[in-house]
């Protein structure tokens, strides 16, 4: 008995120590992956200053040769980038690590596919009417079932509509139906085609030269004039649903801007000049809010002043915005209050610590990072949540903030980056404090930016607007498509029911249309 105890004795201390060098083993090559993730970050890090950096040179006054240039590494730094996030989310698919955060964690659990799509049922009956081995009847015993996802490659009709011709036998007197109403008068474009079209260069950035090629593929002739027409046509008919959006983004309240440059082409000179979409979000989701989010563009031929100031002429509330000399105006009138973003002077000093790291760079951005913590902890908490813990723990961080900076720029010198960056946020900085007095506002810009970047990725592929005309209707495309995102609406599914039913709505309610109200369900 005690030999036997002594052998199961010794199994088990050989079990538990093949064990504990599995685990050893797992815990260098978890460490050597995590170094791979750390250099992934860093790398994706400087890559996205030098793609910030390449930007602001881009809009400069520059050769149209050294524009092509920048635009060049633009866009290899960004494939770069995302080359790197491809292998560090592989990686980090890898690592089993207990402690680190769900959300970096990868599941190999397959998702299951979406019950709201339809399905198609395939029965595959076996061969055999009776048992293969006995002979015996066979009765059911279950089904075993699995799914394969099926892509249907969409088509071309034509739709005929005939209208009879009735005649009375007694005074000839003739009955037709009415004709139906068309989208665009004089066209045969159905409503699933152009919503098709204009979601095609607006959602998916897809240039109209190449859904010409893509439609002669599929046996249909659409030049790019035709679908240009088309588009213009559709945002004209949509304009009064962009009116209806713009009232209600500018109510009173709180409203994020900015503003991202096009290039315009100049009429009979082959040359482009460069214009500009203002973009105004109404999103309070991050305060408890429950209205529904919304976006509204606006094109300007340039960028002076007088362009936000007339879009804003009849608003009045929190204005969040970069610090755009072309909104000064607006808050001089006292009905506008001023919220900058945190965001850009982080990024100012982020942009620094990036070319050249110092003790403090490094501790500006912690400090920084210190506000940004607490606001991810009340998101979605309502506006007197935050503002509660904004007093209690961010105001007393951004005093702080704001006395190390004071004693850093009399160590630095006035000319050095660091010292300007700094100079940028103190300049900016009673607007910057604003959140920390108002539940509703936020610590920065971000909802705004992100709103424009769908037109910095369809500006790449379609290069330019064709004409002032082009940029107008791009505006109300961009609205509507952009709010469609925000509410979490399919646009084409949106844009085909809205452009099949306004010519008949009522004009008074329009409103009913707007993305949020509209029922999908059963399109």
């Amino acid at each position: 008995m005690d030999t036997s105890l002594a052998h199961e004795n010794a199994r088990l201390r050989a079990l538990l120590q093949t064990q504990q060098d599995t685990i050893r083993q797992m815990a260098e090559y978890n460490r050597l992956l995590s170094q791979r993730v750390a250099a992934y970050a860093s790398e994706i890090n400087r890559l996205k200053a030098l793609v910030a950096k390449l930007q602001r040179m881009q809009f400069g006054k520059s050769s149209e040769k050294l524009r092509a240039k920048t635009e060049r590494q633009i866009q290899e730094a960004q494939e770069r980038i995302s080359a790197l996030q491809e292998e560090m989310a592989e990686t980090l698919g890898e690592q089993y690590d207990p402690v680190l955060p769900s959300a970096l964690r990868q599941s190999s659990a397959r998702k299951p596919l979406p019950a709201s799509l339809p399905r198609e049922t395939r029965v595959i009956r076996p061969e055999e009417e009776c048992c293969p081995a006995c002979g015996g009847d066979l009765s059911p015993l279950g089904c075993d079932v699995s799914e394969q996802l099926e892509l249907i490659s969409s088509a071309f009709k034509v739709i005929e509509t005939q209208r009879p011709k009735l005649a009375c036998c007694r005074c000839d007197h003739i009955v037709q139906a009415t004709v139906p109403s068309k989208p665009i008068a004089r066209s045969y474009a159905g409503a699933g085609l152009l919503a098709h079209v204009v979601t095609g260069k607006y959602a998916d950035h897809l240039p109209l030269y190449r859904q010409s090629e893509i439609y002669r593929r599929q046996g249909v002739e659409l030049s790019r004039a035709t679908l240009g027409r088309w588009t213009g046509a559709v945002a004209e008919l949509l304009e009064p649903l962009y009116d209806v959006l713009r009232q209600y983004v500018l109510m009173p309240g709180k409203v994020h801007a900015d503003d991202i440059p096009v290039p315009v082409q100049e009429p009979g000179s082959g040359k482009t000049r460069t214009a500009r979409l203002w973009v105004y979000v109404r999103d309070d989701r991050n305060a408890g809010s429950q209205m529904p989010p919304a976006v509204w563009f606006a094109y300007s031929p340039d960028r002076k002043g007088i362009h936000p100031q007339n879009h804003l002429a009849g608003y009045s509330g929190v204005l969040q915005a970069d610090a755009y000399g072309g909104y000064r105006a607006l808050y001089e009138s006292g009905r506008i209050t001023e919220a900058a973003c945190m965001a850009h002077a982080r990024r100012k000093i982020h942009d620094v610590h990036a070319r050249a790291p110092t003790d403090i760079t490094t501790e500006a951005l912690q400090r920084i990072g210190e506000l940004y913590a607490i606001e991810a902890e009340v998101r979605g908490c309502s506006a007197e949540q935050r503002l509660a813990a904004r007093k209690t723990r961010a105001a007393p961080l951004m005093q702080s903030l704001y006395d190390w900076i004071q004693q850093q720029m009399k160590t630095l010198s006035r000319h050095s980056d660091t010292a300007k960056a700094f100079a940028y946020l103190l300049k900016q900085w009673d607007a910057l404090n604003v959140y920390c007095s108002n539940g509703w506002v936020e610590i920065d810009n971000n909802i705004a930016e992100n709103a424009l970047r769908g037109v910095a990725v369809g500006r790449k592929n379609w290069m330019f607007a064709g004409s002032d005309s082009g940029g107008e209707h791009a505006a109300v495309l961009y609205s509507l498509i952009g709010t469609c995102r925000l509410n979490n609406v399919e646009p084409e599914k949106w844009l085909r029911y809205v452009i099949e039913h306004i010519q008949d709505w009522p004009a008074n309610r329009v409103r009913d249309l707007l993305p949020w109200k509209v029922d999908l369900s059963s399109q």
